[in-house]
């Protein structure tokens, strides 16, 4: 399900559409979201570096982490961030200096020069409380790596919540929401950590994206439930493996869910399926304590039961009227039903409504009224 994600991002977005956005939520209770960005930052460089990507670049906005720190992760996957031929990743720092204190204290000879050491790994944003600026940033640095107009980037931005210590949660979303819409943005995908922040706002990236992300813990831990021994093992449990529960909203307004288990191990964080009783259990419908369907025995009393308002024939075949039958057998019909009632009338001394259903009438259901519909 994780390669389902990288293949949605590396696909991209249709002409006139927005682009693709991946939100990736973490809590501390599995604090393992960074390395989910990692795994798609890495392989979604591997699809651009091979060209089967639409995107033919990667802006990477660098908030938690060094551009050094990434430099060396691709490295590590075969990707040179610092050569001019083949790089196709573009690291904005706003790591090393994000309010431009660094830089002014330069200016009074207390610091050395940091421009030097950005630029070998990316380029140096000192101020990231306008995101106005940050946008353009991003948009220079993507349309750097593109040389045609047509072409498309990617962008990854690694931490949402440093970004919203600096700037306004309007401010973010109207960034996000400008990325999505640039004509040659591929996809966006970034990183929160969802108990940071009030639910709305974890409630308001969600709404913007079209895949959500959540790395949970593979075991809840609850209080008073269990003793010591057993909260210390699932900790333990918890810190080694988790769920990945991933939302696609679809184009025709439909969700699909979906479930994983990834492990933590020493090369980085890999993915298996889920049991089939855990993906049963992360339905979309509600846990209900009735029936939803009839079973057979109460199908089979259904069919019995006997309309009030419709003649069952009294052991004769049921007559449908077609509006093809002619005139004599008609008369014919009329005949028959009115010497039928005089035998009746003269047996019991009653009468009796026989009710022909039309061809073009449609089978009653059990609690449908046929003349509900009638102004009388």
């Amino acid at each position: 399900m994780a390669e389902s994600v990288c293949r949605t991002l590396r696909d991209g977005g249709l002409e006139g559409e927005h682009a693709p956005a991946l939100t990736i939520k973490d809590s501390i209770a599995s604090p393992f979201g960074f390395d989910v960005f990692c795994h798609v930052l890495t392989q979604l460089s591997s699809f651009i570096l091979a060209g089967k990507s639409q995107s033919r670049g990667l802006v990477l906005v660098a908030f938690c982490r060094s551009p050094s720190f990434y430099a060396d992760l691709l490295k590590s996957k075969g990707i040179d961030v610092n050569s001019s031929n083949k790089c196709r990743v573009r690291i904005l720092d706003c790591y090393t200096d994000p309010l431009g204190w660094k830089f002014r204290l330069m200016g009074v000879g207390n610091l050395r020069d940091l421009s030097c050491e950005a630029s070998s790994t990316g380029i140096l944003c000192k101020d990231v409380k306008d995101t106005n600026k940050l946008y353009s940033s991003i948009i220079e640095l993507g349309k750097g790596l593109v040389a045609e107009a047509k072409s498309r980037f990617s962008v990854a931005i690694d931490s949402v919540d440093q970004m919203l210590r600096h700037a306004s949660m309007s401010s973010v979303a109207g960034l996000f929401s400008n990325l999505r819409s640039h004509g040659q943005v591929s996809n966006v995908f970034w990183l929160l950590h969802s108990d940071l922040h009030e639910v709305r706002v974890t409630a308001s990236l969600e709404y913007m994206s079209s895949m959500v992300a959540s790395v949970e813990p593979l075991q809840q831990l609850t209080n008073g439930q269990r003793d010591d021994s057993d909260k210390a093992s699932l900790t333990e449990q918890n810190l080694k493996k988790g769920k990945f529960h991933v939302r696609f909203k679809r184009r025709n307004g439909r969700v699909r869910v979906m479930l994983e288990e990834f492990h933590i191990e020493q090369s980085g964080i890999s993915f298996k399926s889920a049991s089939s009783e855990e993906v049963t259990n992360q339905g979309l419908l509600p846990k209900v304590q009735f029936s939803l369907q009839l079973s057979e025995k109460e199908q089979i009393d259904r069919s019995n039961v006997v309309l009030p308002f419709e003649h069952q024939g009294n052991g004769k075949p049921i007559q449908i009227y077609d509006g093809r039958n002619s005139l004599m057998e008609g008369k014919h019909e009329t005949t028959s039903v009115s010497a039928g009632n005089s035998e009746t009338n003269e047996g019991s001394g009653g009468g009796e409504i026989i009710y022909y259903r039309d061809s073009d009438d449609e089978m009653p259901d059990s609690d449908e009224d046929p003349d509900d519909d009638l102004d009388i």
